[in-house]
């Protein structure tokens, strides 16, 4: 990491923005209602599965994917009392533990059949 990294608040300016978006399109668009538990990342994984099955193209996905991705970070800095970092336009969330964590790359992976973010929550937070 640069000495011009940024920690909460400026760095978590986006993506709590991406991860309110995310809430709001789920609620609306799936009328499904994300809490930001980690109970509610295993809802977060279905839909994305269901979406890979149904052929949705990488590039449509992409915003979405990037705000589930926040949601699942700020699950993660709620549960373990981590914050957000950034780094060249990069974000991650650090635990307490002092572990870097990349929930938006885990949900680029979960797209592709690969990744879990409740997985990876359950990881951050044990």
């Amino acid at each position: 990491m640069s000495e011009t990294q940024e920690t909460r608040p400026t760095a978590a300016a986006r993506p709590q923005r991406w991860a309110a978006d995310a809430v709001a399109t789920m609620r609306e668009g799936a009328r499904l209602y994300l809490d930001y538990s980690a109970q509610s990342l295993w809802r977060v994984d279905r839909v994305i599965d269901d979406i890979r099955r149904e052929g949705t193209p990488y590039a449509a996905m992409a915003s979405a994917l990037r705000g589930l991705g926040a949601y699942a970070g700020e699950v993660i800095v709620r549960e373990t009392g981590g914050e957000w970092w950034t780094s060249g336009g990069d974000h991650w969330v650090r635990t307490p533990d002092g572990r870097l964590w990349d929930p938006l790359d885990e949900a680029r992976r979960c797209f592709a059949g690969e990744g879990s973010l409740r997985l990876l929550c359950r990881d951050a937070v044990g």
